[in-house]
């Protein structure tokens, strides 16, 4: 009795012993590294930084206001130079603003508006504006210069008018443009005008009534009254970054128009990322460092830039990318990430899954890596141990009920 109570005993307790070390946990400092930028930067751009319009006609351009630093900035705002005979804001949607939050490495678009008198006369109309931190501590200036010339958009004649609002779309390659043309008939009867386009080889243009998606070849429009009509244009899929001029005419027996529009291709955003092996698994131990090597490719035609990583990970799990961010790969091009994965000390043995994150201004990509934990040799070591001191004790037990 003696002896089984005692070998239930010292089983009991050197189990005990082997669990509780294997459940302690150890929780490692984890710290986020801020982010590789400046601590305080701001910048305010126009999306374009010269416009020509017909004489009579107001503006309105995006105003782009970038936040590059650390940490977040309320940033004042005010148009500080305005010619004479101008008036000149800036707004959002349907008021005026003069400041505006943006979050750290992020950036708001608002609109600057001009509107020039009715009798200004054709010329260069240069602005300022001025972007300022609420502590007065950063400042940036940007100019727009307006130029004003004799209404030209559309190509006036005498019995018909095309004009438009947006003559230039801006896109991706592989994007659709939509215009919007106004034709208006002055003459005193009704008219039916053929459409036609000139654009690039192997263009494709469309002419569609306003908000139907037929295709048209001819319009009719009242005497003395305008009619609205969608130009789509689809660019060869093989065309490559530039400016690309289309002549749009619409003509009758009596009369004929044309109008200028531009399409300018900024290339096509694509973006690849794996490893070079095709593996996407790796494994490691816990609490101990694993690194995996992974390729960003740029697939299209366009430059790719500000390119940044992102890890959905287990708790307590650390993941390290280096660099930790890009700051443009051209066409054509790879860029090498090494990305470190450190599981938690107190991960069980398994698989598990972390997700990464490949984001870029214009497009993104996801990864899936699975980890396979396994654990630490030094376990394997004290577990041998700790059966070696089973044993010994089991046997010198034994030894010493023999000898009573």
């Amino acid at each position: 009795m003696f002896y089984r109570k005692g070998l239930m005993w010292f089983s009991s307790l050197v189990l005990l012993i082997f669990i509780t070390g294997l459940l302690s946990p150890s929780f490692a400092e984890e710290g986020n590294k801020k982010k590789n930028l400046p601590p305080r930067a701001i910048s305010i751009s126009p999306e374009y930084t010269g416009v020509i319009i017909p004489k009579g006609e107001s503006v309105s351009v995006d105003l782009i206001v970038t936040n590059g630093g650390r940490r977040d900035e309320d940033i004042n705002l005010s148009v500080i130079e305005i010619p004479k005979g101008w008036d000149a804001w800036i707004k959002t949607y349907s008021y005026a603003v003069s400041g505006v939050h943006v979050k750290s490495d992020k950036s708001r678009t608002l609109t600057f508006r001009a509107e020039p008198e009715k009798n200004i006369p054709p010329g260069k109309y240069k602005f300022k504006i001025k972007a300022q931190s609420a502590d007065g501590k950063l400042t940036d200036v940007c100019y727009l210069t307006i130029t004003i010339k004799k209404k030209e958009e559309g190509k006036r004649f005498k019995n018909v008018q095309i004009t438009t609002s947006y003559p230039v779309l801006r896109g991706p390659t592989d994007a659709s443009f939509e215009f919007s043309l106004e034709v208006e008939n002055k003459m005193d009867k009704d008219t039916i005008f053929n459409l036609s386009a000139k654009g690039p080889p192997n263009w494709e243009i469309n002419f569609k009534p306003a908000y139907e998606e037929k295709y048209i070849s001819s319009l009719r429009v009242k005497s003395d009254r305008s009619e609205t009509m969608a130009v789509e244009v689809k660019p060869n899929p093989l065309s490559k970054p530039g400016k690309y001029p289309i002549k749009i005419k619409v003509s009758s027996e009596k009369a004929s128009a044309e109008a200028d529009l531009m399409v300018i291709l900024t290339g096509i955003y694509k973006m690849d990322v794996g490893t070079t092996s095709g593996l996407l698994s790796l494994n490691a131990l816990q609490g101990k460092e694993a690194n995996i090597s992974f390729y960003v490719k740029n697939s299209g035609s366009a430059t790719l830039r500000n390119i940044k990583f992102l890890s959905f990970k287990p708790e307590n799990w650390k993941v390290k990318f280096t660099p930790e961010r890009i700051e443009s790969i051209p066409p054509g091009e790879i860029k090498q990430v090494e990305v470190s994965i450190t599981p938690a000390e107190q991960a069980l043995v398994g698989d598990y899954s972390v997700s990464i994150s490949v984001e870029g201004d214009k497009v993104n990509k996801d990864m899936e890596l699975r980890v396979t934990v396994k654990a630490s040799t030094a376990w394997t070591w004290i577990g041998i141990g700790i059966i070696v001191f089973v044993l010994l004790g089991l046997v010198s037990l034994f030894m010493k009920l023999g000898r009573r």
